[in-house]
């Protein structure tokens, strides 16, 4: 608090490689987030023609049994480290937001296209349980608040917040698939830059050079 560039953006910009990498975490991320929550509902009336009563039944329960997942992978990172965790999720949402999302596509009943999401929502479990902690380990506290709130709010109104609306764009021209491998490019980019990414294990940051500081 007493540094004379606290909160600034000039401070900011010597983390590049940390917004880089949290720019990255949510455009991905958030992306993969939205695609098997709110669009989900959506995708299920639209295109499998699932009754509206059952699509929220079928999402009250995933999204609760989601929520139960949350400190299941938050202890699974602190054991394995959030690299590892951004490795697993971003490798698991590249190969599988495509037949995932296809699958529930064609889904019969209910129980099967539950089943489907549940997969994508373990999937995204992964993630959503470090998103907060993952990103602010990256910078030092006086731009932490700064560097993960405005590389998050852009990040996610870019990708997170228009998921529906290009999702529904390419059905609209009769290139719905085109979607999955969106999701799936995005989660691509989270691999490169998790592999990327140093491992903060050590209590550090990420310095203006990129390496690891600790306090």
């Amino acid at each position: 608090m007493h540094r004379k560039e606290a909160g600034s953006i000039t401070s900011l910009l010597r983390h590049r490689r940390a917004l880089i990498i949290v720019l990255a975490f949510t455009a991905g991320g958030s992306l993969f987030f939205y695609t098997f929550t709110t669009l989900m509902q959506k995708y299920l009336v639209n295109t499998v023609k699932m009754d509206p009563r059952t699509v929220s039944t079928v999402m009250t329960v995933a999204l609760i049994l989601f929520m139960l997942l949350q400190p299941v992978f938050g202890t699974l990172s602190d054991r394995i480290g959030r690299r590892n965790n951004m490795i697993l999720f971003s490798g698991l949402a590249t190969v599988g937001s495509v037949p995932l999302l296809t699958m529930i596509g064609v889904a019969t009943n209910a129980f099967a296209a539950f089943a489907l999401i549940m997969a994508g929502l373990v999937i995204a479990a992964l993630y959503t349980s470090i998103s907060g902690v993952v990103k602010a380990e990256l910078f030092p506290a006086e731009v932490r608040a700064l560097g993960v709130g405005l590389s998050y709010a852009i990040a996610n109104a870019m990708f997170g917040g228009t998921a529906e609306y290009v999702a529904l764009w390419l059905k609209s021209v009769g290139h719905e698939s085109l979607f999955f491998w969106y999701v799936a490019g995005m989660a691509a980019l989270v691999l490169a830059v998790s592999v990327w990414m140093p491992d903060t294990r050590t209590k550090g940051y990420l310095d203006g050079s990129g390496q690891i500081e600790t306090d």
